[in-house]
């Protein structure tokens, strides 16, 4: 069966067809081609679009019937993983090395995460340079063990992956990052495509046009101004 997908304007990097057009089969694919470049990236999250491809593979364009999301201000981390965190000294820090979290995230799951590209890394890395994008870093002394990286879009953060090179690092990054986020006015973390492990995590599923609606209502939510500047979100976790 031949599959129709409308091409985007390489000289609009800001128009999307409506994600109501995505196809059923593969769910969510939306449109091919364009650029990475930031004003494009930047646009396809505001429409609740993200770009998903493999290698030697062409642009391609996706906005699930159904997204992952996980509410901030619900979230609770088990005790366990609270003990965990604390014993094993655990640090956390926003955007303090977007770049390497990238890499890991790119690195950690082998062929699982073929979609982070040379070339997906390089344009996150730009859009993060310019303040679009952020990442979120464990620490165990002064060695980076585990983090998460993602957009932020007002209220709304639209996490892209994470890693662990300790047990229970990226689960304690997403724990911390969340209490972080709903004190600072964020409001909902969009994970895209539920998994095992994310609901796992504590994920929803939500129809994609209830998280669009949601996405309309965050994206010019203003937020506190230092939700995103390079800081250490906690200490040691002692007495958390």
């Amino acid at each position: 069966m031949t599959i129709y997908l409308p091409p985007l304007d390489d000289n609009d990097p800001e128009l999307f067809p409506p994600v109501s057009s995505a196809l059923d089969d593969p769910d969510g694919l939306l449109a091919i081609g364009g650029d990475l470049s930031p004003q494009r990236l930047r646009a396809a999250y505001e429409h609740g679009i993200f770009p998903w491809f493999g290698n030697e593979e062409p642009y391609l364009w996706w906005s699930p019937s159904e997204r992952a999301v996980i509410d901030p201000t619900t979230f609770v981390p088990s005790k366990s993983l609270r003990k965990f965190a604390r014993k094993q000294g655990f640090r956390v820090s926003i955007n303090h090395r977007f770049d390497d979290v990238i890499e890991q995230c790119a690195l950690i799951r082998g062929a699982h995460q073929v979609w982070i590209t040379h070339e997906m890394r390089e344009a996150y890395k730009k859009l993060h340079r310019l303040g679009g994008a952020h990442s979120v870093e464990v620490w165990q002394g002064d060695t980076l063990v585990g983090g998460l990286y993602g957009v932020g879009i007002g209220g709304l953060f639209c996490g892209e992956s994470m890693f662990s090179l300790q047990t229970n690092a990226s689960k304690t990054a997403l724990w911390r990052f969340c209490e972080h986020f709903k004190q600072h006015g964020g409001r909902l973390i969009d994970c895209q495509m539920m998994t095992e492990h994310l609901a796992s995590l504590g994920a929803q599923p939500l129809p994609r046009a209830d998280f669009i609606q949601r996405l309309n209502q965050l994206k010019h939510r203003i937020t506190d101004a230092t939700l995103f500047q390079s800081q250490w979100i906690s200490g040691d976790l002692n007495g958390q």
